[in-house]
């Protein structure tokens, strides 16, 4: 077992769920469109966000009755590439401070 890899795994969580608790951060959030799969967003959610199956689906659902989902909190830093690769691979996301 790589201990490193799973203590960088648990140390990001951690660092997101700080941000998020103390307000700082950033969100991206997805927006409702007529042209993407929900195929196409669940397997987006999963490989840029590293959502499980069910949580992007879930996700997708929410984008597609209320408009819009956040699907991800964290540091600016972390969120301005997945931000890039979810807006490369067509998505309609914001992200918001």
């Amino acid at each position: 077992m790589n201990w490193d890899i799973i203590k960088a795994t648990y140390q990001e969580q951690y660092e997101e769920d700080v941000l998020t608790l103390s307000g700082e951060g950033c969100t991206i959030v997805l927006h409702n469109d007529d042209y993407n799969t929900f195929d196409h967003v669940i397997e987006s959610l999963v490989e840029v966000c590293k959502h499980e199956a069910e949580q992007a689906e879930q996700c997708a659902w929410i984008t597609h009755f209320v408009g819009k989902c956040e699907v991800k909190k964290g540091s600016e830093e972390l969120l301005k590439s997945m931000y890039r690769k979810l807006k490369v691979r067509g998505l309609t996301v914001t992200l918001e401070k």
